[in-house]
């Protein structure tokens, strides 16, 4: 019953909220921790668990994930976001089936170079707009997930 609950909830919070993008602690506070018991993973070592199965399957998924990630890169740049030093961080992108991003959740790395409070907001200010309108281009006959650690960089001098 606890667990009908909480996917009863996910699903409300995405009809009402829409794409959200969430530091992973905050996704917890929220109740968000079945999200992999809704999303299938994109790749998976074993294919048989993996929403794509093949290698051409996967390759292209690949390449779709990075493409998103360079485009939410450019997105920043474009609208003044600049990173002031190396910044390491973790994703986990949960996808509906036609790709448009339902969740996206991050964390970045515990060491000097986590980003300033108000560099947190306005990357999540940011994050937010930027899946508003995101579409993977790629599609599946389910839900899907994929994550990955993500490094952003200063622009160079």
């Amino acid at each position: 019953m606890k667990k009908m609950f909480v996917i009863a909830f996910v699903f409300l919070n995405l009809f009402l909220f829409g794409q959200v993008g969430l530091e992973f602690n905050e996704a917890k506070r929220q109740g968000l921790v079945n999200l992999d018991s809704i999303y299938v993973s994109a790749i998976h070592s074993d294919t048989t668990q993996a929403v794509f199965k093949t290698k051409k399957e996967q390759e292209q998924m690949m390449h779709a994930y990075k493409q998103m990630l360079q485009d939410f890169g450019r997105f920043l740049s474009e609208n003044n976001f600049e990173w002031k030093k190396k910044t390491q961080g973790f994703n986990r992108v949960y996808f509906n089936e036609d790709g448009k991003v339902d969740y996206f959740l991050f964390s970045f790395g515990r060491s000097e170079n986590v980003p300033t409070k108000e560099e947190h907001k306005e990357f999540q200010r940011l994050l937010n707009l930027f899946i508003k309108d995101y579409q993977l281009d790629m599609i599946a006959n389910t839900k899907f997930a994929q994550c990955s650690p993500v490094t952003f960089l200063p622009k160079e001098q």
